[in-house]
């Protein structure tokens, strides 16, 4: 959650206008590698409740066949159509109107094949940071940092939802969650006495 979700939250985080959710529920277990030193679950599904949408997370490891023909990505599912990005580009799927069980109907917009652009997103993504720290002027930055900060901090959110069990809830005035159950997870349990240093 916290190493894809990161990569992947984001777009659909700043392409909602989207901070932290009001609630987190997530079921799943070590189901693929049952064996492995992971803590986390390979298999996974989160549910991250807001005003007016929900983002569902999906992840398999180790299974390349997701939805919509793709190995990653985030899909934007409308009335009309269906936005799909991922890191090598994107596409319009429409909706069409119903026509009745087993018929085509029309589609609602027109779709829009994949395109994947003319250049690496990521090589973009770099050149902006670098150039956004060189003048140390953030306002440069195409992506505001608290867009980072909110996937990385929603990505935690589904793993102590995970690890708890239950719907959780955050209240965003505290930063911390309703539930103190969940508040014993936000923090790291350091081991063999090592501690975080303090600057």
């Amino acid at each position: 959650m916290t190493d894809w979700g990161v990569h992947l939250l984001d777009y659909a985080l700043y392409g909602m206008k989207a901070g932290t959710p009001k609630s987190v529920m997530a079921l799943g277990g070590k189901f693929a590698y049952p064996e492995d030193a992971s803590e986390t679950p390979d298999t996974l599904q989160t549910v991250f409740e807001y005003d007016g949408f929900s983002i569902l997370w999906e992840h398999a490891t180790g299974i390349d066949g997701g939805n919509y023909g793709r190995n990653h990505g985030i899909a934007f599912i409308g009335n009309n159509g269906t936005l799909v990005v991922d890191r090598n580009g994107w596409e319009v799927i429409p909706e069409e109107e119903f026509a009745g069980w087993g018929k085509k109907g029309t589609p609602k917009m027109e779709a829009v094949s994949y395109d994947k652009g003319n250049a690496s997103g990521l090589d973009l993504h770099t050149k902006n940071f670098i150039e956004a720290v060189k003048t140390r002027d953030n306002s440069k930055l195409n992506a505001p940092i608290k867009v980072g900060y909110d996937a990385a901090l929603v990505s935690h959110m589904g793993n102590v939802a995970f690890k708890t069990g239950n719907r959780i809830y955050w209240d965003g005035t505290s930063g911390k969650f309703k539930e103190e159950e969940a508040n014993k997870l936000i923090t790291a349990n350091y081991q063999n006495g090592w501690k975080l240093p303090m600057l």
